[in-house]
């Protein structure tokens, strides 16, 4: 299975990665520049994970790692309000891009932990998640921090990774 984790900067995305591999937590992330990939096993199942930067100047080539994967991760700071609205203009921009029509998202709330994270409803209202058609939308609030939610997206991956033709 191959997987492509977008989203913007500092989202949370090497976090996730770094907690799905092993299980942990670092509070010392640097970011990601450009990409980095990383294969992680989970049961019979090969995990081949696109983790992409999400500064500006990255968002541009997100599309040509989205191309052909199982699913694509979409990884939204929950705590972090004002970026919200940036991160629903580049997800629906995504979706646009006629290569990537009827792949799966996963959109991710992380930061849960956090006090000023917003609740999923909210999340998926802001995001404008019932607007997207002809594909799987699927959202869940994990926190990579407190290890919250880690293993139900890991098990709706790997749910997921048997019905992909």
């Amino acid at each position: 299975m191959e997987l492509s984790l977008v989203g913007l900067q500092s989202a949370g995305k090497t976090s996730l990665v770094h907690a799905i591999a092993t299980g942990g937590y670092s509070e010392d992330m640097i970011p990601t520049v450009g990409f980095n990939m990383r294969k992680v096993t989970k049961g019979n199942v090969t995990i081949k994970l696109w983790d992409l930067g999400g500064q500006r100047r990255f968002r541009g080539m997100w599309e040509r790692y989205c191309r052909g994967v199982s699913t694509i991760v979409y990884v939204v700071d929950a705590a972090d309000r004002d970026s919200i609205p940036i991160s629903r203009s580049e997800l629906h921009d995504l979706l646009t891009k006629p290569t990537l029509s009827g792949i799966p998202v996963l959109v991710l709330g992380n930061k849960i932990d956090k006090s000023e994270a917003i609740s999923k409803q909210a999340l998926m209202d802001q995001l404008g998640l019932e607007s997207i058609s002809e594909r799987e939308v699927c959202c869940y609030m994990i926190s990579c921090k407190d290890s919250v939610n880690i293993d139900a997206v890991i098990d709706w991956l790997i749910k997921h990774s048997r019905t992909v033709k």
